[in-house]
């Protein structure tokens, strides 16, 4: 048996990692600013999420959700906590997209209602509904095709109203900075819009956090920004730094029901431990304050630079839009300087570093980003 190729792949393979580095099989030492799609919130092998998982491994890897876990109970707390949305309720799953398919039925459930509005450029996940919602007809099968979805244009009050007095809606989703679609913020305004019409048509706003939150903006969840609080937030990539984890929070509005959702993976004892350590690693050493100070050094920088079309962005969530001459910045970043970006087609560079990034690390992409883009 092979593997079934899906995707293409650069060839470097990775075997070790610590921090913002990692080297390949030949020794090769690598900047990584894309962090697996988001994914490495506090760095690689971190020492304290690294003995957390051990401790627990040595103890209990998994048992399902038919007995009692307190790690679940102590995550849901310290999520609580330290994201200021102590009075909604956790669920916990796999992915991001299973996040979203939950958020979907969840809301479903609660208003009786099929339509789903969506926006242009958005990515939700590859998953029946959540790929539904998702804006590339080229990864939806016939089988995923719903007229449940509706898609507007981002940032369009107008056409927010309107779809809202010609249908039913269920739900509207949102990422507060979309990142497939090459980092485009949701205006405040707009956010707000949401939730007013969501308030008026008892529709639910569904925050799709899965690559926007857990710190990376500066903010716990990148809706924060714009003063709304959504009815049901999406999370999943920086939640266990690689672990495997996802989550929704739930406003106290909704009440849960036997059998309503369910997991068998979801919540288990080491994707718990991996979640809790994150969160013990923000909160210690101050990474939302980091995310926020590194990323507006880095976007500041970055604004001040020649040919560069249009620099997009919130914390370290950074999009850097390049003309066509330049299209080869990303290849050469990490072939000729060893430093990993994201892409979103076409000519969008994705900085997605975790989130203890230092201020070195980002003058040293800002030095080969400038000489690949022939600035200095």
């Amino acid at each position: 048996m092979d593997l079934f190729d899906v995707y293409p792949l650069n060839d470097i393979t990775i075997v070790k990692a610590a921090g913002s580095y990692v080297w390949d099989d030949k020794g090769e030492k690598y900047l990584d600013l894309y962090g697996g799609h988001a994914v490495i919130s506090i760095g690689h092998t971190h020492p304290h999420y690294v003995q957390r998982l051990k401790d627990q491994l040595n103890k209990v890897g998994f048992y399902s959700n038919s007995i009692k876990i307190p790690l679940q109970v102590e995550l849901a707390a310290k999520l609580g906590h330290v994201s200021g949305k102590e009075d909604y309720h956790l669920f916990l799953c796999n992915s991001g997209a299973e996040a979203n398919e939950n958020a979907f039925k969840l809301a479903s459930f609660y208003n009786g209602r099929k339509k789903i509005i969506a926006f242009k450029k958005a990515f939700h996940g590859r998953t029946s509904l959540a790929v539904a919602a998702t804006d590339n007809p080229n990864i939806v099968a016939p089988v995923n095709q719903t007229n449940n979805v509706i898609f507007l244009p981002f940032n369009d009050e107008s056409a927010l109203e309107d779809a809202f007095t010609q249908h039913e809606i269920s739900s509207v989703i949102i990422e507060g900075i979309q990142g497939v679609g090459g980092i485009n913020v949701a205006a405040d305004s707009f956010l707000q819009k949401i939730r007013s019409l969501c308030d008026q048509y008892n529709a639910v706003y569904i925050a799709d956090s899965v690559q926007c939150g857990h710190g990376r903006t500066g903010k716990f969840y990148s809706h924060d920004h714009s003063s709304v609080n959504a009815d049901i937030y999406t999370m999943a990539k920086g939640m266990g730094n690689g672990f495997p984890v996802a989550g929704i929070a739930i406003a106290p509005k909704f009440k849960p029901v036997y059998g309503m959702l369910g997991t068998t993976f979801g919540g288990n004892h080491l994707a718990c431990a991996a979640a809790l350590a994150v969160l013990e690693v923000m909160e210690q050493d101050k990474l939302m304050d980091n995310a926020a100070a590194i990323g507006g050094y880095l976007i500041t920088e970055l604004k001040k630079l020649p040919k560069i079309k249009e620099v997009r962005g919130r914390g370290l969530m950074i999009g850097i839009e390049l003309p066509d001459e330049l299209k080869d910045v990303k290849k050469n970043l990490l072939f000729k300087h060893k430093i990993f970006t994201g892409e979103a087609k076409p000519n969008v560079i994705r900085l997605l570093p975790a989130l203890n990034i230092t201020k070195e690390e980002a003058d040293m992409f800002l030095k080969a980003f400038k000489l690949e883009a022939g600035i200095e």
